[in-house]
């Protein structure tokens, strides 16, 4: 474990606690928790030395990245992070606040108003970057009418601004040398998914082998074994799906590798949770098991940024109509 990322496991792990998570859910305070990040200089690990930064890559950062997974950090932690990064080498500096990030549902209509949808972290984000066909622009929050998921616990939200709000920046136009923000997005998400299955998942191996059933641990049964082995070879799909749709040397991740990424990890998602589910029994969905903060995470950020379905449609499209050969040929010209 490198410095940065013992770091920020420690500051995590005091103060992201499950409790402080259930009362930020429950409609609680973020300045505490985001204060605490804020001042820590993390958010600012991707910007060059020369301008406050660490100058660390996205590759570097990956183990990071994850930890907030795997703590289900109830902030935008790694899209602000990643929204500074990407800003700076459009040449922007980024406002203070947290930032999420829009992934494809997103409108705009005839009279002007902006629309985003399913926007994880939506809830509790000072800022939205987001796509708009023709532009993009980085949107005040406390501008929009904000309609949160109707799902337990849920950060997601939907978010509208009736005309373009001041204090909005346009930042650039499609053609840029960077990612969409819907590409960035998605590739934010990864490390967040494969890092609550890591967490579901050793959760998952801790009960099994602490449950007794017949006079023995229940992971001794060949039908636990046999789940928990599908779970974990998806959870390592996962880890190795985001760790590719963070294979960059600089700051912004790559397009294509930020859709296999998503793809994969949201395909796994739902196959951990209920996986979990399955093996811990009734209690994994009560309120005072901690099992629940992972899984409805999973759930949600599998949703968020687009979901494996959209993303798969995009990628068969670039395939077909780049002739480079099979899905691996792709993926491999991809990671050059």
């Amino acid at each position: 474990m490198d410095m940065l990322t013992e770091a920020l496991e420690r500051m995590f792990g005091e103060r992201a606690t499950p409790a402080v998570i259930r009362e930020i859910e429950a409609g609680g305070d973020t300045a505490g928790l985001w204060a605490e990040i804020e001042s820590s200089g993390f958010l600012d690990i991707l910007l060059p030395e020369d301008k406050g930064g660490a100058g660390v890559s996205l590759g570097d950062a990956f183990e990071s990245f994850m930890l907030a997974g795997r703590h289900a950090l109830p902030l935008p932690f790694v899209q602000t992070v990643m929204a500074k990064g990407w800003l700076d080498a459009l040449g922007h500096p980024a406002p203070e606040g947290a930032i999420a990030i829009a992934g494809p549902d997103t409108s705009r209509s005839e009279d002007g108003g902006l629309s985003v949808q399913n926007v994880a972290f939506g809830k509790v984000a000072d800022w939205v970057l987001a796509g708009f066909g023709d532009f993009w622009v980085l949107l005040p929050s406390a501008a929009a009418q904000v309609r949160g998921d109707e799902i337990r616990g849920s950060q997601t939200a939907d978010l509208h601004w009736a005309a373009l709000p001041d204090g909005a920046l346009v930042i650039g136009q499609p053609g840029a040398v960077v990612c969409s923000p819907a590409q960035l997005a998605a590739a934010s998400l990864t490390p967040l998914l494969a890092g609550a299955a890591r967490r579901a998942l050793d959760m998952t191996l801790t009960h099994v082998a602490e449950r007794q059933q017949f006079g023995r641990a229940i992971a001794q049964f060949q039908a636990v074994q046999s789940l928990i082995s599908v779970m974990a070879e998806r959870v390592w799909a996962m880890r190795m799906a985001a760790r590719l749709a963070f294979h960059a040397q600089g700051a912004t991740p790559s397009a294509r590798l930020a859709a296999i990424g998503k793809t994969r990890c949201s395909e796994a998602a739902s196959t951990v949770a209920d996986g979990a589910h399955a093996l811990h029994g009734a209690i994994g969905i009560t309120e005072e098991y901690d099992l629940q903060l992972y899984t409805r995470r999973l759930r949600e950020w599998r949703r968020a940024g687009g979901t494996e379905a959209w993303w798969a449609r995009q990628l068969g499209r670039e395939i077909i109509q780049g002739g480079e050969g099979t899905a691996l040929d792709f993926i491999l010209a991809s990671t050059k």
